[in-house]
């Protein structure tokens, strides 16, 4: 099914299950990874359940070691654990005005949905529990996770009903503050050992972004992907751009080096902001662009060398 460039249909949203086998947000990453250390952080994944105590056998993991029982029976015993069947997966899906943009391939709203169809189905895949918020201008709509393709359906098709939303003819109502309530409601459902998945142009992160996303990641797997398109980063030097915003339009004549440069530099230096909030809040940041196919790029990125580290 060839992808569309604006409003991905439902259906395309449900066959990419098909296409994550060998993607994981799971700790088990390779050595280059971005989830294997990026900045200082690793992945937790499932939870641990305590199974019995018992006596230390060569080979046991001697961090597991009780102390305590060890003491009091004289001999070593360690702590056994079994990993957790499954754990809660959120993913926080954008499809604000922000996201209605695109200058080559797709607009950054059909990106965004089709890397939350991704990660729901990454984790479905994974034996997880899925779940997600969808938010946009208009306020945002929860799902609680559950293990069940039904759920997967339901948060897939509330995205694709936010996103068919999205139009240049509509009246400008921007929510910046849309980011922060989505990250507020994601606390409150994932309290802690959860997979916490945001798929974001990330318009509007401020300090209330940073403290969120810091509280998240405190008990939880947080992921980050900003998504952007590269226009942000450079501006045609030729000919004329048409901007829209809801019903207003805009003509810029992007020739002029006296128009286009105060643009670039607002484009560029806003997407550095935000892409060193992400790095500051130590959590761990996929970056997507518009022009590439986006599971080529969440593979690369999933896999990509850490600087300074070793292939």
């Amino acid at each position: 099914m060839q992808a569309h460039p604006v409003h991905p249909p439902l259906a395309e949203l449900m066959a990419l299950e098909a296409a994550v086998s060998g993607l994981s947000f799971h700790s088990r990453q390779p050595l280059g990874s971005v989830l294997a250390g990026l900045h200082g952080s690793r992945l937790r994944g499932r939870g641990l359940d305590f199974a019995e105590l018992r006596r230390y056998v060569p080979g046991d993991d001697l961090r597991q070691l009780d102390l305590r029982a060890s003491l009091r029976y004289g001999k070593p015993y360690v702590r056994a654990y079994t990993e957790e069947r499954d754990r809660p997966a959120l993913v926080l899906a954008d499809q604000r005005m922000s996201m209605y943009f695109g200058s080559v391939r797709a607009f950054k709203c059909a990106v965004g949905a089709r890397l939350a169809a991704t990660a729901a189905w990454m984790a479905y895949r994974a034996g997880d529990r899925v779940g997600g918020i969808v938010f946009d201008d208009d306020g945002q709509r929860s799902f609680k996770p559950l293990r069940s393709r039904d759920r997967v359906r339901a948060f897939l098709a509330e995205v694709v009903r936010a996103n068919q939303g999205l139009s240049a003819q509509r009246p400008e109502q921007p929510r910046p503050e849309g980011l922060n309530a989505a990250l507020r409601a994601a606390l409150a459902q994932a309290p802690h050992d959860c997979l916490v998945c945001i798929i974001s142009d990330f318009s509007g992160a401020d300090d209330d972004t940073l403290r969120g996303l810091r509280l998240l990641a405190a008990h939880n797997d947080v992921v980050a992907v900003l998504v952007f398109d590269p226009m942000a980063q450079n501006i045609p030097s030729r000919g004329r751009l048409v901007v829209t915003q809801g019903e207003l339009h805009l003509e810029i004549a992007v020739g002029r080096r006296r128009e286009r440069q105060p643009l670039a530099d607002f484009f560029s230096g806003r997407l550095r902001e935000v892409a060193e909030l992400l790095r500051r809040s130590r959590v761990p940041l996929l970056s997507v662009d518009t022009v590439q196919d986006e599971l080529a790029q969440l593979r690369r990125e999933l896999g990509r060398q850490i600087p300074g580290g070793r292939k």
